[in-house]
């Protein structure tokens, strides 16, 4: 049997197959709406309010860095409108959290600095959907730059803010430059609940207490006396959930060497109060 096709028959199919072949050079593109980012505003307000947190500017960007919504809150100064934008559209056009960009700079690219519409200050988070960044939020002027980061995740989450897992590799070399000074590896830009630092100590320290996160230690080379538990003396916040002390009064001491594994339950005080030349460790803090 022969097919035989009207005009309008080989019309429909050339349209068709134009339709198909065109879908299959595209994909459907989300942003966040003005409805989205009202609710990303909320969520970090109400997690400000929760915590207690002084002031802040909250503004929200679409995928395209645009501006979409912006709120201050009573008692931020008022260079934190465009701060908190600036940092809105740099975790959306750079794909990243901008805590990341900091840490690059402080541990010695500082000709990223030069880069135009770049605001490398911690507090600026992608809002993702389904994998995708929809859009951007940033946050300046609450009580300190850690404080800026918690309200933007707060409010990213508020969206389902879920980056796809994917594995994290450093090479050697990597390692071994973040030792030469002591930096963070991983973790805490994407709201994870870990980090890794690689940690160098050159002498004692102040003692320390964190509200929230563990610390699992892990020696790699040297030797260092470390005191646990007991009382902090003279105890500062220096950030929220985070305390630093002159020393501890009472508590354990034991001496650390290579291949030591020591857990720091949160909330638990610690001191490294001797410290014999150099000495390497990872730091992995659970929250």
């Amino acid at each position: 049997m022969k097919l035989k096709f009207t005009n309008l028959g080989l019309l429909f199919l050339s349209l068709f197959s134009f339709a198909v072949f065109a879908n299959a050079q595209t994909f459907e593109k989300k942003s966040i709406t003005l409805e989205g980012a009202r609710t990303v505003i909320a969520a970090a307000k109400q997690y400000a309010a929760k915590n207690n947190a002084p002031g802040g500017v909250i503004a929200v960007v679409d995928d395209g860095g645009n501006l979409v919504a912006l709120e201050r809150l009573d008692g931020t100064f008022s260079a934190g409108a465009n701060i908190s934008v600036g940092k809105a559209k740099t975790a959306v056009m750079f794909k990243r959290p901008t805590k990341f960009f900091e840490e690059i700079i402080k541990n010695g690219r500082t000709a990223m600095v030069a880069l135009p519409d770049f605001t490398p200050l911690q507090g600026g988070v992608p809002i993702t959907t389904d994998g995708q960044i929809i859009g951007g939020v940033g946050v300046s002027g609450a009580a300190s730059a850690a404080q800026d980061e918690e309200l933007a995740i707060a409010g990213a989450n508020a969206l389902g803010n879920t980056l796809p897992l994917a594995v994290t590799f450093f090479d050697s070399k990597t390692v071994a430059d973040a030792f030469t000074k002591g930096a963070v590896l991983a973790g805490g830009t994407n709201g994870e609940n870990y980090m890794v630092h690689a940690s160098r100590r050159e002498k004692s320290g102040l003692s320390e207490v964190h509200d929230l996160d563990t610390d699992i230690i892990y020696v790699l080379d040297g030797t260092a006396t470390i005191v646990t538990g007991g009382k902090s003396v003279d105890p500062k916040t220096i950030e929220p959930n985070e305390h630093r002390g002159s020393s501890i009064d009472g508590g354990e001491t034991r001496q650390l060497k290579k291949g030591d594994v020591l857990i720091v339950p949160k909330g638990t005080p610690h001191w490294f109060k001797q410290v014999d030349g150099a000495f390497l460790y990872y730091v992995v803090k659970v929250r």
